[in-house]
């Protein structure tokens, strides 16, 4: 089955960058659609941003022209670009697999860790 690493986290000034990797075992990920969920300590987890198998994206509101993301094929990773950090950007974020498309629901198969990013102003 499906297993997922996050890396690339850390702390960074408003208006910053950083990029979150999420490596999957396998290759079985690349006909499952994937997720980036981000969870702050009073919230329950909220979708960022998803990729199905073809490539197309659908990204959260609050996000929509900072971050994006993408797949590697060859690499079987997983990417979530983010520029433009904001300090209500701060939380945990998590990389998801799930094996039919559902957005951004938080109805995932399969789920990494986390990673923890901290955005200062």
């Amino acid at each position: 089955q499906m297993q997922l690493a996050e890396s690339g986290g850390g702390s960074v000034q408003a208006g910053g960058s950083l990029r979150l990797s999420c490596v999957a075992s396998g290759d079985s990920w690349r006909s499952h659609t994937m997720g980036w969920f981000r969870q702050t300590a009073d919230k329950k987890r909220e979708g960022v941003a998803s990729i199905d198998s073809d490539g197309r994206t659908l990204y959260a509101q609050p996000v929509k022209g900072r971050f994006t993301i993408a797949r590697d094929t060859a690499s079987n990773t997983l990417y979530l670009q983010m520029n433009s950090l904001k300090p209500e950007d701060t939380a945990m974020y998590y990389c998801a697999a799930n094996d039919i498309w559902i957005g951004l629901l938080p109805d995932y198969d399969y789920w990494g860790q986390g990673v923890q990013v901290t955005v200062s102003s």
